[in-house]
């Protein structure tokens, strides 16, 4: 799996430590990774990788997950995730960077990209809505109240895996490495890398009011059998946001980075190709 070639980093963000994944050469243009919620770093081991001879690459462990540490108190608000995106810049050298976010990861990136769109050099945004649906946030917090399973072996706990919402067609040797790197041994046993209260105190903005602040060059990526980010909802984010443009992958869900990592990298090459 691509992370074989990754560097493993930790960064220091106020109080907390934040992991993320790194290739290429610090000389090279910044190339950003935000993965979705309950998900880690590696969810792009299938894509960043190819991108590791012509840009400096990292694929961030958002606060509360992977190998990040959880917020005590719990701050899982878009500011508190955006705040340690500007303070990661600000670490790593960064004027400007690509920002590639999935999900939650994309909510964040369009969130940052505007409050702080002279930061941005350009924006992805991964089959992502701007905002989450009352009900999908009140499940969401519902959630967040469950203690996280423990499981006897590294084993069950990877054959429990499951991608949410489920559909996909990802190959299930990639699935499995997933599950493999995002458990951790704790109290007997083995139980996912993620926090619980990013899910029960999750605060997110509603980003409907900040697109038309986005400045960088935009590309906004579907799958075409999404059940999260309609047609219509992705047509609409185009529109607000000046510029930006539409790419549909055939036959691929909301996990479309995991679905068709080759397509992905297609798609990302070809958009990244048009920047000045």
């Amino acid at each position: 799996m691509g992370c074989a070639t990754a560097r493993s980093r930790v960064v220091r963000v106020g109080t907390l430590g934040l992991h993320y994944l790194e290739w290429g050469s610090a000389d090279h243009p910044p190339l950003l990774f935000l993965h979705g919620g309950s998900a880690h770093a590696h969810w792009f081991d299938a894509v960043a990788p190819a991108f590791a001879d012509r840009y400096h690459v990292v694929s961030l462990d958002q606060r509360g997950h992977g190998e990040s540490e959880w917020a005590r108190p719990a701050t899982y608000a878009t500011e508190d995730f955006a705040g340690d995106l500007l303070a990661v810049f600000d670490a790593l050298g960064w004027r400007q960077a690509i920002v590639v976010g999935h999900s939650m990861g994309g909510h964040n990136a369009m969130a940052f990209s505007g409050w702080h769109s002279e930061r941005v050099r350009a924006l992805v945004v991964v089959d992502s809505r701007p905002s989450i649906p009352e009900d999908r946030l009140k499940q969401m917090h519902k959630r967040g109240y469950r203690a996280l399973r423990l499981h006897p072996t590294r084993e069950d706990a990877v054959a429990a895996f499951r991608l949410l919402p489920r559909e996909t067609t990802a190959d299930p040797r990639l699935l499995a490495h997933l599950a493999t790197m995002g458990v951790v041994a704790r109290d007997g046993g083995w139980v996912y890398r993620f926090d619980p209260e990013a899910n029960r105190s999750r605060q997110p903005t509603d980003t409907l009011s900040l697109l038309d602040r986005i400045t960088a060059p935009a590309l906004v990526v579907r799958g075409e059998l999404s059940p999260v980010l309609s047609r219509a909802l992705a047509d609409r984010v185009v529109t607000t946001i000046r510029g930006a443009r539409l790419v549909e992958i055939p036959g691929t869900y909301h996990h479309l980075v995991l679905d068709a990592p080759a397509a992905f990298v297609a798609v990302l090459a070809d958009f990244l190709s048009l920047l000045r």
